[in-house]
């Protein structure tokens, strides 16, 4: 894995311009350590940070001035899937090393969705169905593997009378 899948956040970092609505910014936590060093970002409507430490103690740190618009939803699938139409990420929470060789990551979105639980589980279960993806299902939530041999859960929970979630993804 490398730390080569963090290039893409951090160019979307440099990309971003600033939203209408703070409030409604993406929050982002990106935690990754390796061998020769890490690279930690955090931002939210209120700025962040981007840490950039080398294994020798050396560190750069820059502060994100406002929040960061991270647009990501038109980019999110798995094996081609994509959330419900009309949901909006808004949590990205990174985690990965690949310290003495061993490669591992887990990424959680949060996420809300336009519609009740069981709706969107059903119409994700059946897109996964149309891709060939197999899922299992337990109640508003959905478990399976991407074609990567990646662990993914999508679970629903109702929020009103639309949803929220949680999408994770376990790179083994």
């Amino acid at each position: 894995m490398r730390l080569a899948f963090l290039i893409p956040p951090m160019l979307l970092l440099a990309a971003c311009g600033q939203g209408e609505d703070k409030k409604d910014a993406t929050e982002i936590a990106i935690n990754a350590d390796g061998d020769d060093g890490g690279v930690q970002i955090k931002t939210g409507q209120n700025g962040g940070k981007l840490t950039i430490g080398g294994k020798d103690g050396t560190a750069v740190n820059i502060n994100i001035p406002d929040f960061v618009d991270f647009d990501i939803e038109g980019d999110f699938d798995i094996d081609g899937v994509k959330l419900y139409p009309g949901s909006k990420i808004t949590r990205v929470d990174i985690d990965a090393s690949d310290k003495g060789g061993n490669d591992k990551a887990t990424v959680k979105l949060g996420f809300t969705s336009p519609a009740a639980p069981a709706k969107a589980a059903d119409w994700m279960a059946g897109e996964f169905a149309k891709k060939g993806v197999k899922v299992t299902r337990d109640g508003d939530t959905l478990a399976g593997k991407d074609e990567d041999g990646d662990d993914f859960t999508i679970a629903f929970a109702p929020d009103g009378a639309t949803s929220k979630g949680t999408v994770k993804i376990v790179s083994n």
